[in-house]
């Protein structure tokens, strides 16, 4: 049997912790930011969990993890 595609998207954006779990940038952090609040620019600035409700789909775009 052939080997799995992984998508390449996904493996740009999406990063692997040791135990397993999927870590995320968080969205509006790029542009149109001096409306933005220095402490919601801060917060920005963290990446985010993946909810377990996606975790499927990631895991079928990334068979092999990142």
């Amino acid at each position: 049997m052939p080997k799995m595609k992984t998508r390449k998207a996904a493996a740009k954006r999406f990063k692997q912790t040791g135990t397993g779990k999927f870590r995320r940038n968080r969205a509006n952090g790029r542009h149109i930011l001096t409306k933005k609040s220095s402490k919601r620019k801060r917060r920005l600035r963290k990446d985010a969990e993946v909810k377990s409700s996606e975790l499927g789909r990631l895991r079928a775009a990334l068979p092999y993890g990142v």
